[in-house]
């Protein structure tokens, strides 16, 4: 596919049905997990992968921040230089370097500190059991979940979306089984649902690697010369990107000790599954991202300003639809997914359909939200999308969540998001109105 030249519209819907499937299937993870631990273990197995979720979340972030980060400037690199490799690879090369040192980092984290990291998030006694169980056979792979993101992001600036979306299915798909063989056939309750996650990250690892020896490889190892320099180029142009997962993490925690404090276990267990619907909502919001990305990205380096503009509208066509699919689901049908994620009793579904609806106005302006970060970091406006995710992620909803059982009624918090999305939204359209306004009118050529 040529990027700079060919028509934007079935380049863009192609990245976007692999950032799609890719991004879906990374769902199936959590969501094939939420299914199977709660049809097995009841809400308590529903509350203790909300408890988990934050980890998921900073490891995923820090895959971000290298793959987002480096991808970008991998893609401008290649922009500017009409297509040539050598200076694009060493952001690739410092990427790799990056995410070496973070998985170390979070494994050696984990290994560590794994039943303090786990009561902060909001573990009890008989939570933290389940939690460990689950954590296990995860603990020995926690890597390849890191390079997973990491390498997707730059297979799609390679020209093999295809091949991230193949990788991220074939791990998914295995998750989803293996929950349901080992959780059930095998009787290892939520022990066997983290041993499943632990494999499937690896087939895709195994997948995605293979690209390296397949004919539309460009990517390639170099020795750093300026690993600092970049380092700190690719943390300033990811950090948007990863901040949104870290805040995700952040959020969790969160809520949870919130909800555990205000309004008991029943709510925790109804706030997992909402929390699992809005990473699917999350992950197509990502979907979209990730597919004007590339094409943005190399298009800015060339100086192609109507083709971004073009790959824009699309994009914003696709959040829209996004947006209405998953608010009109969850306003009509909130229990949908308690039956899906848990084994429920009448208390939990007499209190979902009140607690998901409220919460679920926040898919209205998610996705645009998020998509924004990315749009703003392939125009290198890596300040704007630092403000949008930190204050969309901590600073509006981490106010809201910690002030409104306080000054109002305890159930008011399920409104903090959807709040704190209406807020952002229109920092975030007033922006890329105004950036796309600045484009020039007129291109270069390189």
């Amino acid at each position: 596919m040529d990027l700079l030249n060919g028509n934007i519209k079935p380049i863009y819907f192609k990245y976007l049905s692999a950032a799609f499937g890719s991004a879906l299937i990374t769902s199936v993870y959590s969501v094939a997990d939420m299914a199977i631990v709660g049809q097995y273990h009841g809400p308590d197995g529903t509350a203790t992968l909300a408890v988990v979720a934050p980890i998921w979340n900073i490891i995923y972030s820090f895959g971000l921040l290298m793959g987002i980060g480096g991808s970008v400037l991998f893609g401008i690199a290649r922009g500017k230089g009409g297509g040539d490799s050598k200076r694009a690879n060493e952001y690739f090369t410092t990427a790799v370097v990056g995410s070496i040192i973070l998985s170390a980092l979070s494994w050696i984290a984990l290994l560590l500190f794994e039943e303090p990291i786990l009561v902060f998030f909001g573990a009890d006694s008989s939570l933290l059991v389940l939690a460990r169980s689950y954590l296990t056979p995860i603990k020995v792979v926690v890597p390849f979940f890191l390079f997973n993101q990491m390498l997707a992001a730059f297979l799609r600036n390679d020209n093999h979306p295809g091949l991230a979306t193949v990788g991220v299915l074939a791990g998914g798909l295995f998750n989803a089984f293996g929950d349901y063989v080992f959780v059930f056939t095998f009787n290892m309750g939520i022990g066997g649902a983290g041993l499943a996650t632990a494999i499937g990250a690896v087939i895709s690892s195994v997948v995605m690697f293979s690209h390296f020896w397949s004919k539309k490889n460009s990517l390639f190892l170099l020795k750093p010369t300026k690993i600092v320099d970049e380092l700190k180029e690719i943390t300033i142009s990811g950090f948007s990107a990863f901040f949104i997962d870290v805040a995700m993490g952040i959020l969790t925690v969160l809520f949870n000790r919130q909800i555990m404090r205000y309004l008991g276990s029943n709510s925790l267990a109804i706030y997992g599954t909402i929390v699992t619907v809005s990473t699917f909502v999350q992950c197509c919001a990502y979907s979209v991202g990730q597919a004007a990305q590339p094409v943005i990205s190399i298009n800015f380096g060339a100086g192609k300003w109507g083709r971004i503009k073009e790959s824009l509208r699309y994009a914003l066509y696709s959040i829209a639809i996004f947006s209405a699919f998953w608010t009109i689901l969850s306003v009509a049908f909130p229990n949908l997914y308690i039956y899906l994620f848990m084994k429920p009793n009448e208390t939990i579904l007499k209190m979902a359909p009140t607690i998901i609806r409220s919460y679920s106005l926040s898919f209205i302006l998610l996705p645009l939200n998020i998509f924004s970060t990315y749009y703003f970091q392939v125009l290198l406006k890596p300040r704007t999308a630092f403000l949008v995710s930190v204050f969309r992620g901590c600073v509006i909803s981490g106010a809201l969540i910690k002030l409104l059982p306080i000054v109002a009624d305890p159930d008011t918090i399920w409104f903090a998001m959807p709040i704190t999305e209406l807020f952002i939204a229109i920092y975030v359209i007033t922006m890329i109105f105004k950036y796309t306004k600045e484009l020039p009118r007129e291109e270069y050529r390189i």
